[in-house]
């Protein structure tokens, strides 16, 4: 099993990077092809992914990164594309602050996440990961009520709340963010 690989980035595809190893380059899925440049040489964290038809490379440019795909594909009925594709519209902070606050309108947000998806994702991992917050598990909801009640689209209230992810942040501190972006 590879845990890492260190060489030169030799392509930048669509959704992947080869990177150069021992004059061999190995294709590898990202989430973020832009963190990359070409020439450049950096350390990737890989993950292997083995189907039954298809075998693959997944990478990462943290650690941190890593975990989040990896407690990603350990949901029921998220396989690794879709954790890739969901990582590549955020970043591991912020999908672990949005578990642990229960933010199922920020996890919607994401490619290939529906709200069924979103559910199972914070049931399945809510309380086993550590973010260092201490989220109120329907805070996000309570604001989203509270933003109803003053007269303002539950869409535009989707759209605001699915961009803010705040550490140890209060019902108030999240109203007080959302009525900022609601007023732009």
């Amino acid at each position: 099993m590879y845990f890492s690989f260190k060489g030169p980035i030799t392509y930048l595809g669509e959704d992947y990077i080869v990177i150069e190893v021992n004059d061999i380059g190995y294709q590898v899925y990202v989430p973020h092809v832009s963190d990359y440049s070409l020439g450049e040489v950096t350390k990737i964290y890989l993950y292997n992914v083995v189907r039954e038809d298809e075998q693959y490379l997944a990478g990462f440019s943290s650690i941190r990164e890593k975990e989040a795909f990896v407690s990603l594909i350990s949901v029921k009925g998220i396989g690794p594309r879709t954790a890739l594709n969901a990582l590549s519209a955020t970043n591991a902070n912020d999908l672990f602050n949005a578990i642990a606050a229960n933010n199922v309108t920020y996890l919607k947000k994401l490619p290939g996440i529906g709200g069924k998806a979103a559910a199972q994702i914070i049931l399945d991992l809510k309380g086993q990961l550590t973010t260092g917050s201490a989220a109120n598990p329907d805070q996000y909801d309570e604001v989203r009520t509270a933003l109803k009640s003053l007269g303002f689209k539950v869409k535009l209230i989707d759209d605001v709340l699915s961009q803010i992810s705040i550490p140890n942040a209060t019902n108030e501190d999240i109203l007080r963010e959302a009525l900022k972006r609601l007023r732009k």
